[in-house]
């Protein structure tokens, strides 16, 4: 079995917000779409490592703001690549709103954003998956959604040469984190993007 076959699945790219008790808080993620039309329903999957899966799993609302081809590469480092347990990721950062229901959503790089309320959960083991009823939602700019192969292709930083020790490394594909070592254990959580070992890929440092 080719696991990089999963690869070819086509995704989008969003900042999935939301926010309980005075704490808010947000984070990349690359599963959501319309299930629904009549009434109209979204879906959403988080890992459950991320503290905003924890938030919209206790106040049963979030806010989906679209990343475009416009965003920075900043905007996924800063929703990404650190953890709201430790970090207010919306202290000091200006390129937010609030919305009707409270929650913030992101207008840097975004081409609009979707509020919704949690209807149902089911608990798919790494991830929760979340269908919601759509409350509001509001075109912010005409550029093209992101899509995964965009970002990888055109908005990531290309990793940096590791220094040569001719050890055994494994590269994090979707932030490039490095683990050195001849085995990468199976349940391996990237440190950084919380990925899964299925997502690095073997190489040498060089």
């Amino acid at each position: 079995m080719d696991t990089k076959t999963m690869y070819k699945l086509t995704y989008g790219l969003f900042v999935l917000t939301s926010g309980m008790d005075g704490k808010d808080s947000g984070c990349i993620i690359n599963t959501a779409g319309q299930v629904a039309s009549e009434p109209n329903r979204i879906s959403i999957s988080v890992n459950k490592s991320n503290f905003t899966h924890d938030l919209v799993k206790s106040s049963g609302k979030f806010n989906l703001s679209i990343l475009s081809e416009e965003a920075s590469f900043d905007t996924f480092r800063h929703f990404g690549f650190q953890s709201g347990r430790t970090v207010d990721k919306f202290a000091g950062y200006d390129a937010c709103v609030r919305s009707a229901n409270g929650l913030f959503y992101v207008t840097a790089g975004t081409n609009g954003y979707i509020s919704a309320t949690v209807e149902q959960s089911l608990d798919l083991g790494s991830h929760t998956l979340f269908i919601a009823s759509v409350d509001d939602m509001e075109v912010l700019s005409q550029a093209p959604s992101v899509s995964y192969a965009y970002y990888q292709a055109n908005i990531k930083p290309k990793p940096e040469k590791t220094q040569s020790t001719g050890k055994t490394i494994w590269r994090c594909r979707i932030c490039g984190y490095v683990y050195e070592g001849e085995e990468l254990p199976a349940d391996f959580i990237c440190p950084i993007c919380k990925h899964p070992a299925s997502d690095f890929e073997k190489g040498n440092a060089q």
